[in-house]
């Protein structure tokens, strides 16, 4: 089982701190998104055009069933990852410190960059963005152990931040 999970909207810096926390502790690094686009040889983006959201959704579920056998490591969720009732139910099951990383629109919007890589914001980003996040805000908070606001901190300090919950 990993040793850390990390949830949040796109943009709220779970790649960046899973990869840092990862180097840290010297643990291998998990994106679900990342398994998904290599399992799959596509970019999701590209996943959602070809085959639906429906499909790439299960892509995603399976990536977590497998990322969440991995032993010893630091494991990112894509933003959707653990919003199904299943995901959810499955996250639940397991006894890990879940980090869910709070962050802003205004924080989000420059990480994202509302480009065509995130096809649930393709059409009035911004606005998109945050109807995603306040519907997804309290699944989030619901699967998590702890809760990070992540606006005006330094990489360094949410490493610290989410070690000392660990």
């Amino acid at each position: 089982m990993p040793n850390l999970i990390l949830i949040g909207a796109p943009g709220s810096g779970k790649t960046t701190l899973g990869q840092a926390l990862a180097t840290k502790l010297n643990l291998p690094f998990v994106d679900t998104d990342a398994v998904v686009e290599n399992t799959y040889g596509s970019r999701i983006s590209d996943i959602f055009v070809d085959k639906g959201e429906e499909y790439f959704r299960e892509l995603e579920y399976q990536a977590l069933v497998s990322a969440l056998e991995i032993d010893e490591c630091i494991l990112s969720l894509g933003g959707g990852a653990p919003i199904s009732q299943r995901a959810q139910t499955l996250l639940r099951s397991k006894v890990v410190p879940i980090i869910f990383l709070d962050v802003s629109l205004a924080v989000a919007a420059p990480r994202v960059g509302f480009n065509r890589d995130r096809p649930l914001l393709l059409t009035n980003p911004r606005a998109q963005w945050q109807n995603l996040a306040e519907a997804r805000r309290p699944i989030y908070e619901s699967l998590a152990t702890h809760i990070v606001k992540v606006d005006g901190m330094s990489v360094d300090e949410l490493v610290t931040a989410v070690t000392g919950k660990m």
